[in-house]
């Protein structure tokens, strides 16, 4: 099945959810966010699947944050905030598994989306990035939770200030991926992506989902987290610099930030 924006798999038990806007680069439109929420409640509740697996297209994962749908009020920007808190929370706390299959970016909010699923399958040519910076916020979708869980939360916060980019391989040593696909073909990655998710379903599936729920809280408080990423990311959006990084970024110019 394809929407406007996924295309909806099934091979055997694993469900495929492919973000399927290439020439935005997978960005996460506001449509983009409402249909992966309802896809992912779907597959969490369809008794068809055991796990799913969260793929990009056209070579790319997910550019992050739409920035053209940014700029507008701050109580506009906090409920489309909320949108992709309930897709954190279906992925990081739902009862199947969820692997992330990248190639290609993965930026700002796509960094995020990927590192909250349980596991992370890159290609060789994957690209992640905490780009959050560069338009004035706080990073978001639970990156502040999620990685300082998979490598620590010295080094999560090094490189969410330096914004640096870490590539395939690299990801894989660093901790930001768990499994490095053999070839940068889709099929590869798809394929390996698959296998992992079926892995990762144990014989008995239904206390896989009380375990990622205990973790989740006793290793970090999700909910604590998302509570005050939506406190800061309000003061920001209001901020003469995050319109600044806006602007500048639809100018395609370096922005000049004030600090304020």
């Amino acid at each position: 099945m394809t929407t406007d924006c996924l295309n909806l798999t099934q091979d055997g038990e694993v469900r495929i959810l492919r973000l399927m806007q290439p020439e935005r680069r997978n960005a996460l439109s506001d449509e983009m966010r409402a249909e992966l929420r309802d896809a992912l409640r779907a597959a969490h509740d369809d008794p068809a699947v055991c796990s799913i697996v969260l793929a990009g297209s056209g070579g790319c994962f997910c550019a992050g944050g739409d920035i053209k749908g940014m700029g507008q009020p701050v109580d506009i920007a906090l409920t489309r905030l909320d949108v992709v808190h309930d897709v954190v929370r279906l992925i990081a706390l739902g009862p199947k598994p969820v692997v992330a299959a990248v190639d290609g970016v993965a930026y700002g909010g796509g960094m995020s989306l990927a590192l909250c699923c349980d596991s992370v399958v890159a290609t060789p040519g994957a690209r992640f990035c905490a780009s959050f910076g560069r338009v004035g916020l706080v990073p978001d979708m639970g990156a502040m939770w999620s990685l300082p869980r998979r490598i620590g939360a010295a080094r999560a916060l090094r490189f969410l200030q330096q914004g640096t980019e870490v590539r395939g391989e690299a990801a894989v040593d660093m901790g930001l991926a768990d499994v490095l696909a053999a070839t940068g073909t889709d099929e590869d990655l798809i394929a390996t992506a698959t296998q992992e998710a079926r892995a990762l379903v144990p014989a008995a599936p239904l206390p896989g989902g009380h375990m990622r729920r205990i973790i989740a809280r006793h290793h970090g408080d999700l909910e604590a987290v998302l509570s005050d990423e939506r406190e800061a990311q309000g003061a920001l959006f209001a901020t003469e610099d995050h319109d600044e990084a806006r602007r500048a970024f639809l100018e395609k110019r370096p922005p000049g930030f004030i600090g304020r």
